[in-house]
């Protein structure tokens, strides 16, 4: 019962999240499966992992996480590009992602979304075996990741307006 003593005391953070998490969630339900007919997971996934109670810490998820995103992309639609069709292009996209990620980019937090996101795109050529139809399904799924940042950064920040979250209340 220490986690109701903490909400009644005042530590209200898991209920900022789990709004936040809400209101984003019915956002992109809406908007993708609703008016554009898409499957709104990916954008669901990665909004999870960029909302917040607390702006700044939206902020630097955010941040990490497009810089990596769209380094999982570039080097998974070129990994895909190049050569036949092969499942060996996921484990080599992967791993080119993840050094890159760290000794290039060098942007730590959420530096495993780098190799994520070339993964789903190598993984939309497994799924279609045409390149062409590839391309399509990878950019897409990375335009709904990155849609789902944005959002997820969005709905930090307007419900910090309107419902800010207080100081942490230090325990005696």
């Amino acid at each position: 019962m220490k986690w109701l003593d903490r909400v009644l005391k005042g530590d209200r953070l898991g209920l900022h999240l789990a709004a936040n998490i809400f209101i984003a969630t019915v956002i992109l339900w809406l908007v993708l499966r609703r008016a554009a007919g898409l499957n709104p997971i990916w954008a669901i996934s990665s909004m999870i992992a960029s909302v917040d109670p607390q702006v700044h810490q939206a902020l630097k998820t955010f941040r990490g996480r497009i810089a990596n995103s769209l380094l999982g992309c570039a080097t998974g639609l070129l990994v895909l590009l190049i050569g036949g069709p092969s499942e060996w292009k996921l484990p080599i996209a992967m791993s080119l992602t993840a050094l890159l990620s760290t000794y290039v980019i060098r942007v730590q937090v959420m530096w495993r979304q780098a190799p994520i996101t070339a993964a789903i795109v190598i993984a939309s050529m497994l799924e279609t075996h045409s390149k062409t139809n590839a391309l399509e399904l990878g950019l897409r799924r990375v335009g709904e990741v990155i849609f789902g940042c944005v959002l997820g950064l969005m709905v930090t920040w307007l419900m910090s307006k309107i419902w800010p979250v207080p100081p942490p209340i230090k325990e005696k």
